[in-house]
């Protein structure tokens, strides 16, 4: 007779960090081992960030295990990293639910967790945030308490990171920061900072001219970051010391998983892959249109060989954006300027001083963080550099950290600036071409996260009149007017009615300047407007076409459509879309409310 053991895993009795706390040290390794397996199995099928969670597994328990979270504060910058975390605290069991509609998120996020103590989602916030919780426990005399910030190299290399670092080293709290060093943000780490903490890896800490001592830290490490028994040790060490402390620990993006340690970038998020090979799963893309990134980083190469004023810049998004063909192509002429939007606008500024043609491609969430550069340096001074912002609109799984939809509304303000969105592959290279024909002014050309409508898009060049939309259908009895991508959807959606030769549908093509020409023609036609846009209502494109309406006293009605004044979470872009009523069904109910 035999009997059948079962061998239980210890993750399987780890609910919340209590948990871990009565794991024994020497076990903590194994426990690493499972929550590394747990993690790549789940991501293996249902996808999302992958590399940054394997690299901080070690760090992560050690954290959770040496300090009392909830209670001391831990907050994470970016949160790619924080699976293992989540997983530790309370959402182990929910974590399938990570990224999808009405599950988890998949950064820290205030309102799903106490121990997310802080929401994140773009760089280098979290010093800054760490030290305002330092410096409220001091003034509510909480001394007991400590508060940790996690920052990676490349967002530490950012100007808010390094303006809470500057005031940190004065602020008189008990404040720790660990460097997660890993060389590598989404792609390689940039600049003289990354050189820097290459030579403190390379050569052990200096013991003259420390950057972070200089700036009043008690620095400690490198410290390996996959040896838990170092960091527990050193963790506990600086529980007991006062001030500021900066400890600096060595990892390796993707640690566990052999493929996403030999190609961190494309482990970053791979999507589906084989959990026990770690190879990716085949996609079939054959024959497929192009994602809107590589025909901006297509086009720019094959302007850029007639043009040679052509720079590129980009804030660490080569390969995002795709301006990593301009870089492999003109290394000299491109320039990844690490994670600082604020620098990569006001670059962009002094480089069209003197007459070069830049292209400054930026996500359209991450140009949030460089608005007074817009402003101030471009817009107001009239540089005619050339944005071009990816990623805009609904994006999908990254939430509201990450959608693009405000950039209409907070960009439609500013004088100077020409705001344009191509609803096509050939409409984005035909106004790449126009904008290095030598603009007078600058321009943001908007385009979504993902792939267009037309595989034969290679097409020759054709300059675009600035401000001029054009009729797509013809109807009698209702207008939609629409903005960039939105034009297809709509065009679907009347495909399904059957008086669909009563919608006439205008691609408006610029928010700025609006064609007031064709809108007197429109006005004139139709008694009833609808705008549509992906983007947010307050202010957009709608706002525009009724400011304008308003001033020809137009007498008809005005119908807009966009994202209503929420932040919409996560989930697929069309479970998105249909929540905030610009779906296919949800356009085609409001045309027929109107018929």
């Amino acid at each position: 007779m035999y009997l059948c053991y079962v061998s239980k895993k210890i993750l399987d009795n780890i609910q919340f960090p209590e948990d871990l706390r009565k794991v024994s040290k020497e076990k903590l390794p194994q426990v690493a081992k499972e929550l590394r397996d747990f993690i790549i199995n789940i991501v293996a099928t249902k996808e999302g960030h992958l590399g940054a969670s394997l690299g901080v597994i070690e760090l992560t328990i050690a954290l959770h295990y040496v300090f009392n979270t909830p209670e001391d504060i831990l907050v994470w910058d970016v949160g790619h990293q924080a699976y293992g975390h989540k997983i530790l605290t309370g959402r182990k069991d929910s974590f399938h639910t990570n990224r999808k509609l009405n599950g988890i998120s998949g950064f820290p996020k205030i309102g799903e967790s106490n121990y997310d103590a802080f929401g994140v989602g773009h760089s280098s916030t979290s010093i800054s945030a760490a030290l305002g919780m330092a410096i409220a426990s001091r003034i509510k005399g909480e001394t007991h308490k400590q508060h940790i910030a996690v920052v990676g190299d490349a967002s530490i290399a950012s100007g808010m990171a390094f303006e809470a670092l500057n005031h940190a080293g004065i602020a008189n709290t008990n404040i720790l920061v660990i460097l997660n060093d890993n060389a590598i943000g989404i792609d390689p780490s940039v600049g003289a900072l990354k050189d820097y903490l290459t030579k403190v890896t390379l050569d052990g800490a200096p013991d003259t001219d420390n950057i972070f001592e200089a700036l009043n830290f008690n620095y400690s490490g490198p410290i390996d970051g996959h040896n838990l028994e170092e960091l527990t040790s050193e963790l506990e060490r600086l529980k007991h010391v006062p001030g500021p402390k900066l400890m600096h620990v060595i990892t390796k993006k993707g640690k566990g998983l052999r493929q996403a340690e030999e190609n961190q970038v494309t482990y970053h998020a791979p999507g589906k892959f084989d959990a026990l090979t770690g190879d990716l799963l085949p996609k079939d893309s054959n024959g497929l249109p192009p994602k809107f990134q590589d025909v901006f980083g297509e086009t720019i190469v094959e302007l850029a060989k007639e043009n040679k004023k052509i720079v590129g810049i980009t804030p660490a998004m080569p390969t995002g954006s795709s301006l990593k063909y301009f870089m492999e192509t003109f290394p000299e002429r491109a320039f990844d300027v690490g994670i600082a939007e604020q620098h990569a606008v006001t670059l962009s500024a002094g480089l069209a001083t003197q007459g070069l043609t830049v292209f400054c491609n930026i996500y359209s969430t991450f140009l949030q963080r460089a608005y007074d550069q817009v402003i101030h340096d471009v817009c107001l001074q009239n540089m005619p550099v050339i944005f071009c912002l990816d990623r805009a609109g609904i994006v999908g799984e990254d939430g509201a950290t990450h959608h693009g939809i405000f950039d209409l509304a907070f960009l439609r303000c500013i004088p100077n600036l020409i705001i344009f969105a191509p609803r096509n592959e050939i409409e984005l290279r035909n106004i790449l071409y126009t904008a290095q024909l030598g603009l007078k002014n600058p321009i943001a050309i908007r385009y979504p996260r993902g792939r267009g409508s037309i595989k034969d898009w290679k097409k020759p060049f054709s300059e675009i009149e600035i401000g001029k939309g054009v009729s797509l259908q013809k109807g009698y009895a209702i207008a939609i007017l629409t903005i960039g991508t939105m034009s297809e959807t709509v065009l679907n959606a009347i495909e399904r009615i059957s008086e669909k030769e009563k919608v006439a549908v205008y691609d408006m093509r610029f928010v700025k300047p609006l064609d007031t020409e064709l809108l007197n023609a429109i006005f004139k036609k139709h008694q009833t407007i609808i705008t549509v846009e992906d983007g947010v209502i307050k202010g957009g494109f709608g706002s525009a076409v009724l400011e304008y309406a308003s001033e020809k006293e137009y007498q008809g009605t005005i119908k807009m459509l966009g994202i209503p004044d929420y932040f919409p979470q996560h989930g697929t872009v069309d479970e998105l879309k249909h929540e905030a009523g610009i779906s296919e069904g949800k356009i085609k109910e409001t045309i027929l409310s109107f018929l």
